[in-house]
């Protein structure tokens, strides 16, 4: 509790930043529930293309997305450095597959500018905005507009 708060006063957010192809991505930590190695999944009949399929993740159902796909890029090319970065949304488990995990970035609120509408081929749309660092820029997702059916 008290990191959160602190996190507010501080006005920063930590970024678990991660790769699709080239692309740099990050997701907020605290939206992070685990990241775990691509595990077996079971197709799902008539899912959209982005998605993979389930998994059963310790009792729980995880539905696999391709974020690859999702966010109109290319598919995740398997390999061992895949990771699957799980989410709660809605209640409901959602397994992001990436091609591989990077560094935690800490970020301040006010550095992170708003999102191009086309962010190195990927849509803005999907974005709450872009942080520059010194060598890169990252792509923080914003994961209800990346799980919103279009």
């Amino acid at each position: 509790m008290q990191e959160k708060s602190q996190r507010k006063q501080n006005k920063i957010i930590e970024l678990a930043t991660f790769y699709i192809g080239d692309a740099l991505c990050g997701i907020d930590i605290l939206n992070i529930q685990e990241i775990n190695r691509h595990l077996e999944v079971t197709w799902i009949p008539q899912a959209p293309e982005y998605v993979l399929g389930v998994l059963n993740l310790r009792g729980r159902i995880v539905t696999v997305i391709d974020l690859g796909k999702k966010l109109g890029l290319s598919p995740i090319s398997p390999g061992k450095d895949n990771r699957n970065i799980i989410v709660d949304s809605r209640d409901e488990h959602i397994g992001f597959l990436v091609d591989r995990i990077s560094d935690v970035m800490i970020a301040e609120t006010e550095k992170i500018e708003p999102a191009p509408s086309n962010i190195g081929g990927v849509q803005g749309k999907y974005f709450k905005g872009v942080f520059k660092t010194e060598n890169s820029l990252i792509g923080v997702l914003d994961i209800n507009a990346a799980l919103k059916d279009e």
